[in-house]
């Protein structure tokens, strides 16, 4: 046990960052259980091994420049809650639960931590990091050394003199110089680089491209994220000052979150954290507990403990022979390849993956073919290697075989159904294959298997999945090709470096598809697999081909419009304000507000600057102030033209003249598509500035733009899912639901609902959906919270069903641990029983929301699907462009106009059954016109 010690200029504290000790263990380490009861102990077994390590290499001086530990403590995050989240509730919201065979661990692995004699410590509402960071102010306080066992970025900002950090896997010790070699910056400058560049791992928003090197360069320039925001108006290039300005709310709450609490209260004296002598007895037990037999025969040895008969792990032996990359070769000459091709035949099934100098599939080149015939037979086909002079290594004398050459020999086994080809986000390979004349067909997609699956459990890359199901880590890009500004592209790689790398996708692939398809069949979701995603990934591939044009001068003359609308708004902040000042400065605006003007509301943050957030300022402009209802209108004009008007023209293809956007299919919990490069699904429409971005979006000379749109789906699902009655019965009968809403809820008879009813009436409909508040419908409606609450309850109680299925779907989720779709996708809800109550809410909404929007998504996918055969059966010559929420736009010549409008209607209407039938109606509305806006 841990003795009482204390801390002084002789002391040294060790603090390990237990939480992240878990998740390296949990995801290096292949799936491993108990032989006896088959519990998960793959993550156990990895942390008791490393915090082994790492002891003994310390007590034996191992670790250069850091020492013996005189004080030992783990640190663990409590939860994924805590008071970030009450500044930011979107902070880690698109964190992935554990996976489900991690969750039972954590408590295991704190009485590992306990086994090994050293103490465990956590607390609610905060983060390790916190804990780590008060501990280190405590023991640096009272003149020891601290020494922080972490990788982890964020923990960066507590080294000084005193306090170093240490990367066990790398064996290197990060001190304030380690930090500016890294960074740029000193630690004293960590938390505001963090706060520009922000974090997409924590959902930490930032300033929009600003990475760690520009964050440097601006504040070891301008010296803080507050002189820097100040003089934002200063920076030379217009994109960077822009998006300084434009974000500036985003990048001071983003320091808020990044900032440690170094100050938590009721945290008891580290000097209780003294090291005492090891009791190996104690370990042993543990580890016989769980059955970890090569550990348990390691700490007998150690302690002089006679050693058992036990078995070692199976599942640990021969992890190193189940990949091996050394045996994969490249291929250079057309009868080894045709030889290759033989043998795929032969196994049935070929794993292909495409290599290229780009993540833009439309941009990429096509550097080189990577191709498993089963699993440990992969090969790599290289064609572009050798860009400015490139050493190619072993292979310099082997001439590299024709592009062309390649295709037309691969042509056959491609194209072949009785041969499947698996891939990993294989969309991407086909819109590149498709550029070179190459086809893919039929196809089977790992991602797409692993989101079926674990949907709301992990992550589904390629890496992820190999260190998930296969207990392999893969070779990290960046260990052949660097980081940052001077990352190669793949055409630089030597061909032996690029050959282990590029093959390993391809075995890794082949084996992958071979285990999650098991899976499948075992859960009983390979329907969902077959009828949904699969046939989806051609679909979306021809879709990113196409494009949707855009009309640059519209786009230039928007641009100007908005510059203009931001300087009439500077204006107006500058008569009412009484003096000129910088809009996108929050300093300037907080002084102005509340320095000059005295505005109610006004706080000061810790930095001493007024806070000036959006909901603040939009409370001031709703109270009819006139400096921030300018300011907000100004915010708005700037994103517009920065993220819009002029990003947009950015996009335009070179080649096509049309903006390609990249859809990706397994972003979402719910099923639903999301885009990026640009994202085409954010473009704002409730405001008449955001439709006119719309107007831009238009067809080519004799082509007309289609906009087929579901009518409500996600009230109509909600009326079939939840079995509501009066919805039901509005949607049969044709009437408007909105209105039906507002005379149930507002009690006045359904003639006579104003315009003004029927908004409030739709905001009620829709937020219920998503499990809004009373304060949340409070501040949309523009009411009083007790108001709102009364509108609440009014609606619960004039449709029942809808209480009703909420409460069912909750308890089934609590119960199962996932919801499901009409058409048997499921989602995992991992916080649902969590203990802390506003995680537990978060996820109460989640499952209540998921089968609605996930059965919604999943009949846009089947109408996705369905809509290209049916025009080209019918002879009509549209071509699908987006998909946006629960809308197709499409482009079609402009005399089949109207027959495309109605087949598209019918497919869409149609595209639940036969799986599924509903008691209401689908509608859509379709609709072509020349842009975007007048068709939608």
């Amino acid at each position: 046990m841990p003795k009482h010690a204390p801390l002084n200029e002789n002391s040294r504290l060790y603090l390990v960052d237990g939480s992240a000790y878990i998740f390296r263990a949990f995801h290096a380490l292949p799936p491993l259980t108990r032989k006896s009861d088959g519990l998960p102990i793959g993550a156990v077994s990895g942390f008791c091994n490393m915090l082994w390590k790492l002891l003994s290499d310390a007590s034996n001086d191992a670790v250069e420049h850091i020492g013996t530990p005189t004080h030992f403590a783990v640190i663990f995050d409590h939860s994924g809650y805590s008071f970030r989240n009450d500044l930011y509730p979107d902070y880690k919201a698109n964190r992935d639960e554990p996976p489900e065979d991690l969750r039972p661990q954590f408590s295991l692995i704190r009485d590992a931590t306990r086994a090994f004699g050293l103490p465990c410590k956590e607390e609610e509402g905060f983060e390790a990091d916190d804990i780590i960071a008060t501990y280190a102010r405590m023991a640096a306080e009272k003149g020891a050394e601290v020494v922080i066992v972490s990788s982890d970025k964020d923990l960066t900002q507590l080294v000084n003199d005193k306090v170093v950090m240490f990367d066990p896997m790398k064996n290197k010790i990060i001190d304030a110089a380690g930090v500016i070699e890294k960074f740029g910056v000193g630690p004293e400058k960590m938390i505001d680089l963090q706060a520009l560049m922000g974090d997409s791992t924590d959902n930490v928003p930032g300033v929009p491209g600003i990475g760690p090197k520009t964050a440097a360069q601006l504040l070891n320039e301008y010296g803080t994220l507050e002189e820097l925001l100040a003089n934002a108006e200063n920076i030379k290039q217009k994109k960077r000052r822009e998006n300084l300005i434009a974000f500036a709310d985003d990048a001071l709450m983003s320091k808020k979150l990044v900032t440690l609490d170094a100050h938590m209260d009721g945290l008891e004296d580290p000097e209780e954290f003294g090291v005492a002598e090891f009791d190996h007895q104690k370990l042993v037990d543990f580890l016989e507990e769980m059955e970890l037999t090569t550990l348990t025969n390691r700490v007998r040895n150690d302690g002089g403990i006679e050693a058992s008969s036990g078995e070692g792990n199976p599942a640990m032996k021969e992890l190193d022979n189940k990949i091996d990359p050394s045996a994969y070769r490249a291929i250079f000459t057309m009868e080894d390849l045709r030889a290759f091709i033989d043998r795929a035949y032969e196994f049935g099934t070929l794993a292909a993956d495409t290599e290229t100098d780009s993540l833009n599939a439309m941009r990429a080149r096509l550097v080189g073919i990577c191709l498993a015939a089963a699993p440990g037979d992969a090969v790599y086909v290289p064609l572009l290697h050798g860009a400015d002079g490139l050493d190619l290594g072993d292979a310099s004398d082997e001439k590299q075989l024709d592009t062309n050459e390649v295709l037309e020999a691969l042509e056959g086994i491609f194209t072949d159904p009785s041969v499947v080809k698996v891939g990993q986000n294989l969309k991407y390979d086909l819109v590149v294959l498709a550029r070179h004349g190459a086809t893919l067909s039929p196809v089977d997609d790992t991602m797409l298997m692993s989101y079926v699956l674990e949907c709301g459990e992990g992550g589904h890359g390629m890496d992820e999945l190999a260190e998930r199901h296969l207990g392999h880590t893969c070779i990290p890009f960046t260990d052949l090709a660097g980081k940052g500004k001077k990352q190669k592209t793949f055409d630089q790689i030597p061909i032996p470096d690029a050959t282990k790398y590029a093959a390993e996708d391809a075995d890794v692939t082949q084996r992958l598809g071979l285990v999650l398809r098991r899976k499948l069949l075992e859960d009983s979701m390979l329907t969902v697999y077959e009828r949904i995603e699969r046939p989806l990934v051609p679909v979306i591939a021809r879709m990113e081909r196409e494009g949707i044009k855009v009309d640059r001068d519209e786009l230039s003359r928007l641009s100007s419009e908005f510059a203009q609308k931001m300087a009439m708004y500077e204006q107006e902040a500058y008569e009412a304000a009484g003096e000129k000042f910088n809009l996108g400065s929050p300093k300037q605006i907080g002084e102005i507000l509340f320095g000059k003007l005295g505005l109610p509301g006004g706080k000061k943050t810790k930095t001493g600057a007024w806070a000036t957030g959006a909901d603040l300022l939009e409370e001031l402009a709703a109270e009819g102030h006139e400096v921030p209802k300018a300011v907000l209108g100004w915010r708005q004009m700037s994103k517009l033209k920065s993220t819009y008007a002029d990003a947009l023209v950015e996009a335009i293809h070179p080649e096509t003249g049309r903006v390609h956007t990249s859809f990706s299919l397994a972003s979402t919990n719910t099923g639903r598509l999301s885009s990026n490069d640009p994202n085409l699904q954010n473009i704002p429409i409730r405001t008449e500035e955001g439709r006119k971005i719309r107007r831009a979006f238009i067809a080519e000379k004799g082509n007309l733009i289609v906009s087929a749109d579901y009518s409500q789906i996600e009230l109509r699902l909600l009326a079939h899912i939840g079995n509501v009655p009066e919805l039901a019965r509005a949607f049969n009968e044709g009437i408007d639901v909105h209105a039906l809403t507002a005379s149930e809820v507002f009690g006045v008879p359904l003639d006579d609902v104003t315009p003004d009813l029927r908004r409030s009436a739709k905001t009620i409909n829709f937020g219920i959906i998503y499990g809004i508040s009373a304060f949340g419908l409070s501040s949309r409606l523009g009411i009083d919270r007790s108001v709102a609450k009364d509108y609440i309850d009014s609606y619960f109680a004039k449709f029942p069903g809808i209480r009703r299925y909420m409460d069912e779907t909750v308890a089934a989720a609590k119960e199962n641990g996932y919801t499901e779709t009409v058409f048997g996708r499921k989602t995992h809800i991992p916080g649902i029983n969590a203990k802390q109550p506003n995680m537990r809410a978060f996820a109460e909404r989640q499952a209540i929301n998921a089968p609605i929007q996930g059965t919604a998504a999943d009949v846009v996918k089947r109408a996705m699907v369905r809509v290209p055969p049916a025009l080209q059966e019918a002879g009509l010559g549209a071509r699908m462009l987006l998909q946006v929420h629960d809308e197709l736009v499409l482009e079609c010549p402009e005399d089949e106009a109207e027959a495309t409008c109605a087949v598209v209607k019918e497919v869409m209407e149609n595209a639940a059954a036969p799986a599924a039938e509903f008691s209401v109606p689908l509608e859509v509305d379709a609709n072509a016109a020349p842009n975007w806006e007048e068709a939608h």
